[in-house]
């Protein structure tokens, strides 16, 4: 047979059909297969033996192909096959493959954007280890302090930040953000290929600094990780005073390294320079630290630290605009934390964003402190999307600033929003342990409990001590199906760890000890909760004698409650005097009450906390409120009341779980009504 008669037998018989139509549906299989497997979790090598497989049967499929065709009689050999029948089948065949074409590239898309959309630990790291990181990705990590004198290591953490600040402007970079290259503080144990593997990037940035007298020296490399190739360096020796010009010139050549694209604006960004004043800059960067800690429950004294340093900071350089958005955010820190809710505190957060308006109001930070101020100062959540949406064009390697668009999803209950930022977040900043945490909670407000795990066991891989990371991962089993033993079996291992540790999540000991109905250990876990009270998972907080008042009722001692209750009653209705608009406080002295018996007052409180907060108006934390709400209800032997205050936080996300209703003591009067019954079966674990 020549070879034009063997192609033209090859056509007749349908081999290129049947190989394009294989082809097609091998990859709409194993698009299919990379979305369905890291979603259940399943070994690496599955997906390898699918493929191995699948690619296995194609020449399979070609043998067939040349040796049979069907017919209208079944299946039978090529020579015997109707040729007509050939002919109509024909034009099946191209529909075939045009159909799975199709489907194959809305797979491939698909996976492409759940992998993002929608992703654990593992999926993350699956797709960074499929998509290998760009030429044009770097991480700057902090620079060596050569100093003698130790506090000079904030001069040398600042030159390094104001170039990472700097790079991260180009929008043709992709730049780690500064919480997860600080990480890597220890220059001699520094294994450059996993820190570049760690943090998806193809380069980083080395230096050191030394300050001596009235002079500095910067030493900065650039290497490719991935050969471990030394791309660039330079050693700049100038006077103190140039050290600003000498990081503006580093990122400007690291840029051009890099070959990165500069738009006119980013360019004219990357030359200016903060401040020109250098012990307002190591006020800054020590200011910054403190505010680090804005999360903590003790944080206020810090905050206050970190607000006087700033002050002085800008009282040298009255045009020092990070200073003043950071002043901003500081304040506000304090009036969200609950530390200083005032109008006053709200007020000064106001001033320090004014001033930083007056020295550049179309500067990025800019904006995202007005969309910082907008969301923490008044819940005005549109408002605060809008300048984070402008922030993120001038900023657009900012992690935070998709950790504050994803925070702002999930208060407007745009849920795969708050997923994707959330993916973009870990993205830039693959090591903030912040960032995990933040995941977990939305991926447990959804009831998405595998998710939650998943991203809170990656917190605790950053952070293996944090006894709140320990306990919340302990007590998803209790949330999801009513299972206290992993949960006590955690709080043990705390305990052992000493009175300091087990104090920072008082809250579940008392939660647990009550699920257990376990009176030793109530007493117990009263004992760890501070004398100044408890923050519990919502960040709400509760004074001590609240939580010696719900245990006491719980456990039937109603005199011992009341007791109690008239105690923290004092303390709760100081709060809501000093702050007024503050939910949590009318939350806290409405439970109070209604442990009181003060039905009138009770309802009214609980109600004000709703209106304060409502779901409408933030779907995070406003189930809590209701849920709240539902327990006065149940306390005053409202129980219809209750029942639908409850029926309205059991559908909502973030609203209350099946180990809650199932165990509370809290909810005791209402469990031989079919009503919470009917409430309580469609969170049941399946």
């Amino acid at each position: 047979m020549s070879d034009r008669n063997f192609f033209a037998e090859l056509k007749r018989r349908n081999v290129y059909k049947v190989a394009a139509a294989y082809a097609v549906i091998a990859w709409l299989l194993i698009q299919a297969a990379s979305i369905l497997f890291p979603t259940f979790e399943a070994p690496s090598w599955v997906m390898k033996v699918f493929v191995a497989i699948v690619a296995l049967g194609f020449p399979i499929a070609l043998i067939v192909a040349w040796a049979f065709e069907s017919s209208p009689k079944g299946i039978d050999r090529t020579m015997v096959a109707d040729a007509l029948h050939r002919q109509s089948r024909g034009r099946v065949w191209i529909y075939v493959v045009i159909i799975g074409a199709l489907l194959s590239i809305a797979l491939f898309f698909l996976g492409r954007c759940s992998a993002r959309n929608s992703a654990t630990p593992q999926q993350d790291a699956i797709w960074a280890r499929s998509h290998p990181p760009t030429d044009k990705s770097i991480a700057v990590l902090p620079f060596d302090n050569l100093s003698r004198d130790p506090d000079n290591a904030f001069f040398a953490e600042g030159v390094q930040d104001e170039i990472l600040t700097d790079l991260a402007k180009i929008a043709d970079l992709k730049v780690i953000s500064r919480t997860s290259v600080m990480q890597y503080k220890n220059a001699a144990a520094r294994n450059l290929r996993e820190i570049a593997q760690q943090l998806g990037v193809a380069h980083l940035l080395e230096g050191s600094v030394q300050r001596a007298g009235g002079k500095v020296r910067v030493n900065a490399q650039l290497i490719d990780a991935r050969n471990d190739a030394h791309v660039w360096a330079q050693t700049y020796d100038r006077d103190i005073a140039d050290v600003f010009a000498i990081q503006s010139e580093i990122a400007q050549t690291i840029a051009e390294q890099l070959r990165a694209r500069l738009s006119p604006s980013e360019r004219a960004a990357i030359a200016e320079v903060p401040t020109t004043d250098v012990v307002a800059n190591d006020l800054y960067v020590r200011a910054r630290a403190l505010d680090d800690q804005a999360s903590d429950p003790g944080a206020k004294p810090a905050l206050l630290q970190g607000i006087s340093l700033l002050e002085e900071a800008v009282r040298r350089d009255p045009k020092f605009l990070l200073a003043y958005c950071l002043l901003c955010e500081t304040n506000l820190d304090l009036y969200w934390g609950g530390f200083d809710h005032t109008a006053a505190r709200r007020e000064r957060a106001r001033i320090a964003l004014e001033q930083a308006e007056r020295i550049k109001p179309d500067a990025g930070e800019v904006h995202m402190q007005k969309g910082d101020y907008a969301y923490h100062g008044f819940r005005d959540y549109e408002r605060a999307r809008t300048e984070f949406e402008l922030a993120r064009q001038l900023l657009p390697n900012s992690a935070r600033l998709y950790v504050y668009l994803a925070s702002v999803d999930r208060r407007q209950a745009r849920w795969e929003d708050t997923i994707r930022n959330f993916a973009r977040a870990r993205e830039l900043d693959p090591r903030n342990m912040f960032i995990f945490e933040e995941s977990s909670f939305t991926e447990f407000g959804l009831k998405h409990f595998a998710q939650a795990k998943s991203f809170m066991e990656s917190a605790l891989a950053l952070d293996p001590k944090n006894s709140f990371i320990r306990v919340f991962l302990a007590q998803i089993p209790y949330a999801e199906r009513g299972d206290t033993q992993p949960l006590r079996s955690y709080l043990n291992e705390i305990l052992k760890e000493g009175k300091e540790s087990a104090a920072h999540v008082a809250f579940m000991f008392v939660t647990c000890a009550l699920a257990e109905r376990n009176r030793a250990a109530a007493a117990q876990a009263l004992d760890l909760v501070p004398a100044e009270g408890a923050v519990d998972f919502y960040d709400s907080a509760w004074p001590r004698d609240w939580f010696v008042g719900l245990v006491a009722r719980s456990l039937g001692d109603n005199t011992r409650a009341k007791k109690a209750f008239g105690a923290a009653r004092g303390i709760a209705e100081r709060n809501v005097k000093e702050q007024p608009d503050y939910a949590a406080n009318w939350e806290a002295l409405g439970a109070i009450d209604a442990g009181l018996g003060r039905k009138a007052e009770a309802i009214a409180e609980g109600k004000r906390a709703c209106e304060l907060l409502p779901i409408s108006k933030d779907a995070w934390d406003g189930p809590s409120m209701v849920t709240n709400l539902a327990l006065i209800y149940t306390w005053l032997g409202e129980k219809d009341l209750a029942l639908e205050q409850l029926e309205i936080a059991a559908k909502e996300p973030a609203g209350v779980t099946y180990g809650e209703l199932k165990l509370s003591p809290v909810w005791d009067s209402l469990r031989n009504d079919p009503r919470f019954e009917k409430i309580v079966a469609p969170l049941a674990p399946r």
